[in-house]
């Protein structure tokens, strides 16, 4: 019996594990981010260690550390120019893309990683988003992709984060990833990968977890759970507002 759970083990172990006996001991700054009213985002200190059963291999090590937030569904779609007015054209769906992610490296994208080692593990921008198809009228499709990681690079949701990764030694790595304010509730996918020559040899994975705190998440409950009440209680400050801002308009034009 012994001998069976032993063997059963070591099909359980990655062989890269075993032949290369370095892992992820990781460190997060905080495993919770909490989202009020004031947020204005939040940086990430991820830090660790690389845990080694034998001696260091000559091949330099390489780490890629990703922070993938909740996928959803989201449909991309093209403006056309229909008599001198721009109006949505063609559109596709693409199945699930992050609502957040971030890849760090500690050196070039080329260097750390292979295209088969990326198509395996999805790691790349690119891999994380999953586009199963598209309409037949519609051939140039990934330009539909493309367009949605434009988009969110230039809100700071997608980053690319080439040579960010301090490692020491080979052994101690940390890194630091800035996460904005328009963050979405959820677990927020950690993953690290250890490299040599382009190929992973081990990974790690853990969550953090992003949530509503205080005034914002009692709105944010009570607009799933109490839409009618919360409908009302927006429509009551509306008309609230909108009747103190006339009075104070009225009272400055009778001085």
């Amino acid at each position: 019996m012994r001998f069976l759970a032993l063997l059963f083990a070591l099909l359980l172990t990655p062989l890269s594990a075993l032949a290369t006996g370095e892992e992820v001991v990781l460190g997060l700054s905080s495993d919770r981010v909490s989202i009020t009213t004031s947020f204005d985002g939040s940086e990430i200190l991820i830090f660790g260690a690389v845990k080694r059963e034998t001696p260091i291999p000559e091949d330099p090590l390489e780490i890629i550390i990703t922070i993938a937030g909740p996928s959803n569904p989201v449909v991309v779609r093209r403006k056309a120019n229909r008599f001198g007015i721009w109006v949505n054209a063609e559109a596709i769906e693409v199945d699930a893309a992050p609502s957040f992610y971030a890849v760090a490296t500690t050196g070039a994208w080329n260097d750390v990683l292979s295209d088969t080692e990326d198509l395996r593990h999805k790691i790349s921008i690119g891999r994380a988003i999953r586009s199963v198809g598209a309409p037949m009228e519609i051939r140039d499709a990934p330009e539909f992709t493309e367009a949605l990681i434009r988009i969110r690079r230039n809100a700071d949701l997608y980053q690319m984060l080439e040579g960010k990764i301090v490692l020491d030694e080979q052994t101690l790595f940390r890194t630091a990833i800035k996460m904005p304010a328009d963050l979405i509730e959820g677990a927020y996918a950690t993953r690290i990968f250890l490299t040599r020559q382009g190929e992973v040899i081990s990974q790690y994975e853990t969550t953090i977890d992003v949530r509503k705190v205080g005034l914002e998440r009692w709105l944010f409950v009570l607009s799933r759970q109490q839409p009618v009440l919360y409908g009302l209680m927006s429509l009551a400050i509306a008309i609230i507002a909108g009747w103190g801002a006339s009075a104070a308009f009225t009272a400055l034009r009778n001085r």
